[in-house]
């Protein structure tokens, strides 16, 4: 009889996960900057681009749900995680191929379709996985490496695309297709990173089907046990009544996580999209944008992986209420300096910073103001209301965008983030 693989170490499956989030994140942030830069070159005005922002959330809006309880039920997690990385692949390809605002806009919303599926699928399995004092933990480090990837991927669309100014020559277009290549190529990069994990255990022989009795169902719980040991996303969990979205809507408090989420994560889009706008107007360099941009991104790994230290020493809430105010107030001064680079730097550091301590936060109220067997599906309805404001919120800082110019993008957004902190601070009463 071969002897035994050795026992991978208790934990390792959180690190492979947040190193493929920091790859395919680098390539989100590094295409969607750029996707911008391929706009303007097709001649698109600010409207638009808050259209097809809109579209990079509209398949995952009327998705999510359902791909968050299948994260109740599927054996294996990591091939999720696995198709995620691929779909973001494809999709910078058909960035680069769409030859027209129409398609661009198909090839968006593939792009998102990507990104929802790797979040959903990395989420649930530290939600499955993580005990309860170690959720922040496991989501800060997680959402840190999405930090890394808002850091690099605009640092490298800045550095392809350089300092010149003409948004339709042939060198800008050539860089802006080398730029959707690269991303294409470090989203597949998170393809074998996954794969280096040994093969998850295998059910038992004697284990049946759904239709299996009690015995089956301790040898399937027990099995799910010694995977989640060994640190293996493969788990088939056991059966448990799972939450529909209106009760898991109606748990006291989740509509308030639900738009605190969806605020945090409306700023980071519509600061990527619209930032591009805004230097252009103001005639400064992508160069410069990138840097901006990645200046947001490190102060968000800052304060992610600080989030565990913060989160002994201040309550969630409270930790959720400087998010929202800190990143409103800070986030709405860059587009009024911007042409001061080191300025506008400073304001999204503080705003970054803010922006980063939110999202974990929001991930881990939600678990825990749920039943366990609910956890896959109620990540799942806050990540279908951050797809509604991903397409709400684009079309509103389009419009308000049209007559303020693309700066008025950005302070819609901010608004609605001092709205969840007021609404945060009236229920904290």
């Amino acid at each position: 009889m071969p002897p035994a693989p050795p026992a991978a170490r208790p934990g390792a499956w959180l690190w492979f996960l947040v190193v493929s989030a920091a790859l395919t994140q680098t390539a989100l942030n590094l295409v969607r900057p750029v996707t911008t830069y391929k706009l303007l070159a097709l001649d698109a005005d600010s409207v638009t681009v808050g259209l097809v922002t809109a579209a990079y959330a509209v398949i995952p809006l009327v998705t999510a749900m359902w791909l968050g309880r299948m994260t109740d039920r599927v054996r294996e997690l990591r091939t999720m995680v696995l198709v995620g990385a691929l779909v973001l692949a494809l999709g910078s390809v058909a960035l680069h191929l769409a030859p027209n605002v129409a398609l661009v806009a198909v090839a968006s919303a593939l792009l998102g379709m990507g990104h929802l599926v790797f979040t959903i699928a990395g989420q649930s399995a530290i939600a499955r996985y993580a005990p309860d004092d170690q959720l922040d933990q496991g989501f800060g480090w997680f959402t840190a490496a999405f930090s890394v990837g808002q850091l690099a991927g605009p640092l490298l669309a800045g550095a392809l695309l350089g300092a010149g100014s003409d948004v339709a020559s042939p060198e800008r277009i050539a860089d802006i297709g080398l730029a959707f290549w690269l991303g294409a190529a470090l989203s597949f990069l998170a393809v074998p990173v996954m794969l280096v994990r040994a093969r998850p255990a295998r059910p038992a022989a004697g284990e049946k089907g759904d239709g299996q009795d009690d015995d089956g169902d301790e040898r399937r719980s027990a099995a799910a046990a010694a995977s989640a040991a060994t640190g293996e996303l493969d788990v088939v969990p056991a059966k448990e009544p799972r939450g529909s979205m209106l009760q898991i809507l109606r748990v006291p408090g989740i509509p308030s996580h639900m738009l605190a989420s969806l605020a945090l994560l409306a700023m980071l889009d519509i600061l990527t999209a619209f930032l591009p706008l805004v230097g252009e107007r103001a005639g400064v360099s992508p160069a410069w944008v990138g840097v901006l941009l990645a200046v947001r991104g490190g102060a968000s790994i800052l304060s992610r992986v600080l989030l565990p230290w913060l989160a002994r020493r201040t309550a969630r809430r409270t930790l959720l209420l400087v998010s929202l105010y800190g990143a409103a107030l800070a986030l709405a001064v860059p587009p009024l300096v911007i042409t001061v680079p080191w300025l506008a730097a400073v304001f999204l550091f503080v705003g970054g910073f803010c922006l980063g301590l939110g999202q974990p936060i929001t991930m881990t109220l939600v678990s825990t103001s749920v039943p366990d067997s609910w956890r896959g599906a109620a990540l799942a309805v806050r990540l279908v209301g951050n797809r509604v404001g991903q397409v709400a919120m684009p079309l509103l800082a389009g419009l308000v965008a049209a007559p303020l110019g693309p700066a008025g993008a950005i302070w819609s957004t901010c608004a609605v983030l001092a709205l969840s902190g007021v609404e945060k601070s009236v229920r904290r009463r």
